[in-house]
């Protein structure tokens, strides 16, 4: 299996941006296609971004698509999520998930390995 750990969350003013990064140890992180979710207060976890085990894919929720970017470097066994222009709403703690498969799509119950969470603050 693979732990997966996410970084670069904190507190930014509108407009602004972050890098969050997700790094994997255990088995090779190229196996497996890794998927990005946040959970603000009071709200489910939703889907924000996937990418499959190549790359090849990506894929974006419609209230981050042209603001944020999923990559990974599989050499250094990490996914990264570039957020530009954020916005309050885009205010949650952010997990990464590895799904043992080519590609995990949006729905949560493909992934079987979560980090923790980082939380992202966006003020107004």
């Amino acid at each position: 299996q693979v732990q997966v750990v996410e970084s670069g969350g904190g507190l930014v003013q509108a407009g602004g941006s972050l890098r969050l990064s997700c790094a994997a140890s255990g088995r090779t992180f190229s196996s497996y296609a890794v998927g990005w979710f946040r959970q603000a207060p009071g709200k489910e976890r939703e889907f924000v971004s996937a990418v499959s085990r190549s790359g090849g894919i990506t894929d974006y929720a419609d209230s981050v698509k042209g603001r944020f970017t999923i990559s990974r470097d599989n050499a250094k066994n990490t996914v990264y999520l570039q957020m530009n222009s954020l916005k309050p709403e885009d205010t949650a703690v952010y997990y990464c998930a590895a799904a043992p498969s080519g590609y995990g799509g949006r729905s949560s119950r493909n992934y079987d390995y979560w980090g923790q969470g980082t939380q992202v603050t966006v003020s107004s």
